[in-house]
């Protein structure tokens, strides 16, 4: 008997063996030229479902001409056919490791699509583009009365042209914008949007050609101007604006990242759509060091759709995007009508929400019928079928609520991840460093942060972004705040704000349990915390330092501004600055406030 375990045991490990020695390893030499095919061939080719590629440390060309062609629907991108070099589809495990190489990409291409795979891992590996897709000038005149400013456009490593009284970028692979489309101002020095700057789409009626190379854009009715001096950057109209990420994964698991940088991409950074456990560390989305360029992604450096276990963002350098630092969330649907009592058809509303999968076989879905925008009862999918990229029939294995009806939203309850992002640095770019909605714990500890809107926000939205859903258990942490909201518009450090639709209950507490503590803060403007609806909130041991490097823009807000909210703490925090006004709160909020051992705030009563 001991002879037979000892030979079974011999057996399994050799089957082991060989399972683990199967991985198919391909090795890349550095050479110059586009290694777009060499590269589709490879991973076409390959007859194993476990695959690694190993690049001789390089700088390797990538370009469009011979990339795959393939429909996809992105979330939060343009759905199309894209053209992808590295296609990943339903293998058991996928690794690059690039050793140090860099990738250099030219024109419209979406570099990494990973989809059905159930291991991915990717390090060493730096991504940019030889020219990005974006128009840059310095600011040299403003004519307000007339609506015109005169510029002078970068030339050296962009591509641009004037024709017909139009600016046509970037031209490359056929593409170029409709407009000049989302544009702002960036200081010069820092590379940080301009303070007090705002989002402005510049549309030109024409734009005529000067001495020196400078251009006159003429545009009239401007209402948020860019100060002489800064630089002015466009990256095309809405439309257009996001062709692809750098990394595309869907539905797949145990995902990491590992010293991947990216310098520039074409959308998003990082896009992740019903994926599990997924972690990005010593990695970054920032511009090279010594570019003149002022944007990294185009769109948000990191983006978690959907996602379930755990995920982590660690020790990364997040700066330049033209978007959030990270945005995590789930994705409400509406529900058109109620077809029977087990079944309903529902919609994908925001236009680059189209072809998203919302749930499949299996999933808990939590039921959520106006006024209340609380989640409500649930119930398990049996099945989902597509009417079109928009359209869905889901059926329950039990009956819908009897009472739900058009205009309800459903919420995904099995894709919601664990979140923690630690010691990372976000700043000079534009919109918030994280905004997350998800009801599992979220940390947010140990980071450096400036944003130009709000440094965390926490906003579910049913309309327009439909983007799910209230928070349940959420700490920040010990991490530095430091130049916070400094755009245009009115934000805060913190800001608890949903957005619902005009049929949903706005006085009903919507986010819950929040403890932001042991940070400290240092900014120029009055609002630290905004908070609309929260139930369960506590502010305790922060030390806040009002700054004198730039002017208040809202002299008269409150450091603590409470709308709707309930079981307030606000205790043993320390303030040193000249705000007349610490505390704002309605009614509701006040009778459960509790306000004890803070230090150097004025006005700062329950």
């Amino acid at each position: 008997m001991k002879h037979y375990i000892l030979k079974t045991a011999l057996i399994l490990f050799l089957i082991a063996s060989k399972l683990l020695s199967a991985t198919e390893v391909i090795e890349f030499k550095h050479q110059d030229g586009d290694m777009t095919l060499k590269v589709r061939e490879a991973i076409e080719k390959s007859k194993d479902k476990d695959i690694k590629l190993i690049f001789e440390k390089g700088v390797y060309s990538f370009r469009s001409d011979y990339a795959l062609g393939k429909f996809l629907y992105i979330t939060n991108h343009g759905n199309g056919f894209k053209k992808i070099v590295f296609n990943f589809s339903g293998f058991n495990s996928v690794e690059i490791d690039g050793q140090g190489s860099e990738f250099m990409f030219h024109g419209t291409i979406a570099p990494f699509v990973f989809e059905d795979c159930q291991k991915i891992k990717v390090t060493n590996l730096t991504v940019d583009w030889d020219i990005p897709f974006v128009f840059q000038a310095d600011v040299l005149a403003i004519n307000k009365e007339e609506g015109y400013m005169d510029v002078k456009p970068y030339t050296e490593g962009f591509s641009w042209n004037l024709s017909k009284g139009r600016i046509i970028f970037p031209g490359i692979d056929n593409f170029e914008y409709n407009s000049l489309g989302s544009t702002l101002p960036h200081n010069k020095e820092t590379k940080a949007i301009d303070y007090g700057a705002w989002d402005m789409h510049l549309n030109p009626e024409y734009v005529e050609k000067l001495p020196k190379g400078n251009l006159r854009i003429h545009q009239k009715h401007m209402k948020h101007l860019p100060r002489v001096g800064t630089v002015l950057n466009s990256k095309g109209d809405r439309e257009k604006d996001r062709y692809a990420p750098a990394f595309l994964a869907r539905r797949s698991k145990h995902i990491d990242f590992d010293n991947v940088i990216i310098h520039h991409a074409l959308g998003m950074g990082f896009l992740f759509e019903r994926c599990e456990d997924i972690n990005i560390v010593n990695s970054g989305v920032y511009i090279r060091e010594g570019s003149d360029r002022m944007i990294s992604s185009t769109a948000d450096a990191t983006h978690f759709a959907n996602c379930k276990g755990n995920v982590l963002i660690e020790n990364c350098r997040i700066e330049g995007m033209y978007d959030d630092g990270t945005n995590v969330h789930g994705t409400y649907v509406e529900v058109i009508k109620v077809i029977n009592e087990k079944t309903v058809q529902v919609a994908l509303k925001h236009f680059e929400q189209m072809g998203f999968q919302f749930a499949d076989k299996g999933d808990a879905v939590w039921f959520i019928q106006q006024p209340n925008p609380q989640r409500g009862s649930e119930g398990i999918v049996e099945s989902v079928y597509v009417i079109n990229e928009r359209f869905r029939e889901i059926t329950f294995s039990e009956n819908v609520p009897p009472n739900l009806k058009a205009g309800d939203i459903l919420e995904n309850k099995t894709w919601n991840p664990v979140f923690t992002m630690r010691g990372n640095v976000i700043r000079d770019h534009r919109a918030r460093n994280i905004i997350i909605k998800t009801p599992k714990r979220i940390v947010i500890e140990d980071n450096d942060l400036s944003s130009m809107m709000s440094s965390i926000m926490l906003r579910g939205e049913t309309f327009f972004w439909f983007e799910s859903g209230n928070v349940e258990d959420v700490i920040i942490r010990n991490n530095r705040f430091e130049h916070c909201a400094y755009g245009g518009p009115e934000h805060a450090v913190l800001k608890v704000s949903p957005r619902l639709g005009k049929t949903f209950d706005q006085t009903m507490q919507y986010d819950r349990n929040i403890v932001f503590e042991n940070n400290t803060i240092k900014t120029f403007d009055n609002r630290i915390v905004w908070a609309d609806r929260v139930d369960g909130l506590i502010i305790n041991n922060n030390t806040i330092k009002q700054t004198d490097n730039e002017k208040q823009q809202f002299p008269d807000a409150p450091l603590f501004d409470l709308e709707h909210c309930l079981n307030v703490e606000i205790m043993n925090n320390t303030y040193d600055g000249n705000c007349e006004n610490s505390l704002k709160a309605d009614t509701v909020s006040r009778k459960t406030l509790k306000i004890k051992k803070n230090k150097g705030f004025k006005n700062l009563k329950p």
